[in-house]
């Protein structure tokens, strides 16, 4: 998959849902996987991430298959009927899914699909954020652990322990928490 082809996991039980829907999203800038069967959906999602999720009504059964999906980096729509749709759209905006009534027309399904794009980047962008600061927060830790560790025996101040770390990654070319992990095999 590319930078410009999009993963979409279409779940529906109405195969002339699925047609039309395929149809509309063609390759090469979408990667569309059509499934039937709500089981092997939840199968799929847990094996890979799909950039969407389309998901049909389906009595009900849609509506519990995309809060379970919820879980996931994917943007959720939901294929609502038209009658149940303040009622559902109610009950799955806490998961971030986001309702769109079934049937449709194709403008308003495109407009739908770009939204979907649009925020399926801004959660990869959030998503990488998360993870650089998870890296740092970690970082953080092991060096606070190996202050800590010298200062109980190498009587340093909270200071020295730091200035220590410090010059000793300059001196000798490493990072931070690779000298932390000396230190933390050394006294730890």
């Amino acid at each position: 998959m590319t930078e410009d082809t999009h993963s979409v996991l279409v779940v529906t039980k109405d195969s002339k849902l699925s047609q039309s829907i395929s149809v509309m999203l063609m390759p090469p800038l979408f990667e569309t996987e059509v499934l039937s069967d709500f089981n092997e959906a939840r199968r799929r999602v847990s094996e890979r991430t799909y950039n969407i999720i389309l998901v049909d009504y389906s009595d009900g059964e849609g509506a519990d298959f995309a809060t379970d999906a919820s879980e996931s980096l994917s943007t959720i729509l939901l294929l609502t009927p038209p009658a149940l749709f303040e009622e559902v759209s109610y009950r799955v905006e806490g998961y971030g899914i986001i309702s769109i009534t079934n049937p449709f027309d194709q403008f308003y399904f495109y407009n739908m699909i770009k939204a979907a794009i649009a925020v399926q980047y801004k959660v990869q962008v959030l998503s990488s954020q998360t993870t650089k600061l998870k890296v740092k927060m970690e970082e953080i830790k092991l060096v606070n652990r190996a202050k800590m560790l010298l200062m109980q025996n190498m009587s340093m101040t909270e200071q020295e322990a730091h200035r220590f770390i410090e010059k000793n990654a300059m001196d000798r070319s490493m990072k931070r928490t690779a000298i932390a992990d000396e230190i933390i095999k050394r006294y730890g």
